[in-house]
């Protein structure tokens, strides 16, 4: 009986039939954390193009219209730029902010009109980054447009380049943006609440945010027109 306990104590010992199952629980656990690490990082690096592309393109569109601009080509630029984020729902979770720089006064710049698209509610933390009134008075409202032919100082708020406070550059980081004499810049920053595609991941609530700026290329008129015809995309309103 002894000897017979002890060959079977000694075929479990020899025995290897589990161990290839044995090493697969252990090892999916990790593997799975990995790859599912891996899949997520990627979709944020895709995302952070994404908005990066959409940043680029909308100013670059907008610093390409000839001769004038109008509300209809901001309507235009707007819907392009969210139907390139459609894939990460950046309509809905987005905010898009196309400013008009322009020099002020000495070495002063001034912002003649601004408008936005997007239902993330967001408002650049720089108070200065806004139209104003000679009084220096922000404008949100889109009523920072005066054209003699079209609308009467009554119904419109008009924007100021001696509006108060001053500044000489817009943008953040050591490249701040400021438009040469005699010209204009299409200032675009585009801001994105990371959506992820796996719940609770570790990159929840990240925000996305990118600024990108090109110099008007032939258009001397920079008066955004059409004003009263379309409803302007004001920056206080907030829909996808």
């Amino acid at each position: 009986m002894i000897a017979g306990l002890r060959r079977f104590t000694a075929s479990l010992r020899d025995c290897t039939s589990g161990l290839a199952l044995t090493e697969f629980a252990i090892s999916v656990p990790v593997l799975l954390t990995l790859g599912l690490f891996g899949l997520e990082t990627a979709n944020y690096a895709m995302a952070h193009l994404r908005i990066s592309n959409i940043a680029m393109m909308t100013a670059d569109n907008a610093a390409r219209i000839r001769d004038s601009i109008d509300e209809a080509d901001i309507v235009e630029l707007f819907t392009g730029a969210k139907m390139t984020g459609t894939s990460i729902n950046f309509a809905q979770n987005g905010r898009i902010i196309l400013s008009d720089l322009e020099p002020g006064t000495g070495t002063n710049q001034w912002i003649r009109w601004q408008r936005c698209d997007g239902a993330l509610s967001y408002t650049n933390p720089n108070a200065n980054w806004r139209p104003r009134t000679a009084s220096g008075t922000a404008i949100t409202n889109g009523t920072e447009i005066y054209l003699s032919d079209r609308q009467t100082a009554n119904t419109v708020t008009p924007s100021s380049p001696s509006a108060t406070p001053t500044y000489t550059s817009m943008g953040t980081g050591s490249n701040p943006i400021s438009a040469a004499s005699g010209t204009a810049v299409m200032v675009v920053e585009v801001v994105y609440n990371y959506q992820p595609i796996i719940p609770n991941s570790f990159l929840s609530g990240r925000q996305i945010i990118y600024e990108s700026a090109f110099n008007v290329r032939q258009r001397t008129d920079q008066t955004l027109r059409n004003v009263g015809r379309i409803t302007p995309r004001s920056c206080n309103t907030f829909a996808a």
